[in-house]
């Protein structure tokens, strides 16, 4: 959306849900994400949700603004398509729940994960001469952030990726510290019982 007055831009996007029982005001709003459950009512709401805006002095982008249809896609979708969408940093899909019923399902955007991947290889290996202890804890600093936003049902499989990149980074960079500039798994896996790792959790149940 944009607001038609100039004078109240932003810096950032703010996302709000809409409720209009509650006569709520949300002058500065620009993502507006809607399901419907059927085509017909989402191609009423394409139709009515312009002159809606209109009364507030808001528009719709006419080219940001547009109605997806969700196809099945495979569980473990990789990338946004037909069918799906990203937003928040997520990619949306349709797929079937645990008991079998359609659901919009939820994993991590593509380049988001990888953005991420890449952020935690890049420290251990700038950081590698640094103390053990306090590479450590920042590590677990940065694990603990990315589970806390991406920890929502459906996307386990996207944070055991990243918990095992960064085994296999931090393992990496250490063995450079060595004479022999390798750790072997056995001794690796011996460091990581005192040393050990956040492992993935599910922060979100929504």
């Amino acid at each position: 959306m944009e607001r038609l007055d100039d004078r109240s831009r932003m810096s950032g996007d703010v996302h709000v849900r809409f409720c209009e029982s509650l006569r709520g005001r949300f002058p500065w709003a620009t993502r507006l994400v809607i399901g419907c459950e059927s085509e017909m009512d989402g191609q009423r709401i394409m139709a009515v949700l312009p002159k809606r805006f209109a009364k507030y002095g808001l528009t719709v982008h006419p080219d940001k603004t547009k109605m997806i249809r969700f196809k099945w896609q495979h569980k473990h979708v990789q990338h946004s398509g037909n069918g799906t969408f990203d937003f928040l940093g997520f990619t949306h899909y349709w797929a079937r729940s645990r008991n079998n019923n359609w659901v919009i399902k939820r994993q991590t955007m593509r380049k988001r994960q990888a953005k991420a991947m890449r952020n935690l290889y890049v420290y251990c290996r700038n950081e590698k001469h640094k103390p053990v202890k306090e590479q450590y804890k920042l590590l677990c600093a940065k694990l603990h952030g990315l589970y806390n936003y991406y920890g929502i049902v459906c996307n386990y499989r996207m944070l055991l990726m990243l918990y095992e990149h960064t085994k296999k980074c931090w393992r990496r960079w250490l063995g450079r510290r060595t004479r022999d500039g390798y750790i072997p798994w056995e001794k690796f896996d011996k460091f990581l019982v005192y040393w050990e790792l956040p492992r993935p959790r599910i922060t979100k149940c929504v």
